[in-house]
């Protein structure tokens, strides 16, 4: 079983999820659960910070584009920021930075919203 863990915080009204460890089929099931809480909450403004993620499959991919298209609808946005070479080089090989904002820093994605 791979180790797989979400430390959610929140600043200025934007919802910071941290994750780490490999994001794969066996570890969806929580970032699934996440962001429907999220969405039963009215949280529709989301940074997924990448930083401490070592690993992430073609179905933890599957979680964002299944939630993004209700966050955009309630005027929020899944911003990525700090996403490590070999990590960011998975999201670019499926076209992700065409459809999502990626961030150096994740002070820049949480003032986005805010900008």
């Amino acid at each position: 079983m791979s180790d797989f863990n979400i430390e959610k915080s929140e600043q200025n009204g934007v919802t910071v999820l941290r994750l780490s460890g490999m994001l794969d089929a066996h570890t969806t099931p929580d970032m699934e659960k996440t962001f429907e809480e999220l969405i039963g909450e009215k949280k529709f403004k989301v940074v997924v910070n990448l930083k401490n993620l070592d690993y992430i499959s073609s179905a933890g991919l599957g979680v964002f584009m299944a939630f993004v298209e209700t966050m955009r609808e309630n005027g929020g946005d899944i911003k990525f920021c700090e996403a490590q070479e070999k990590i960011y080089g998975v999201f670019d090989l499926l076209g992700f930075p065409v459809l999502y904002e990626f961030y150096d820093a994740e002070k820049s994605a949480v003032e986005k919203f805010n900008g």
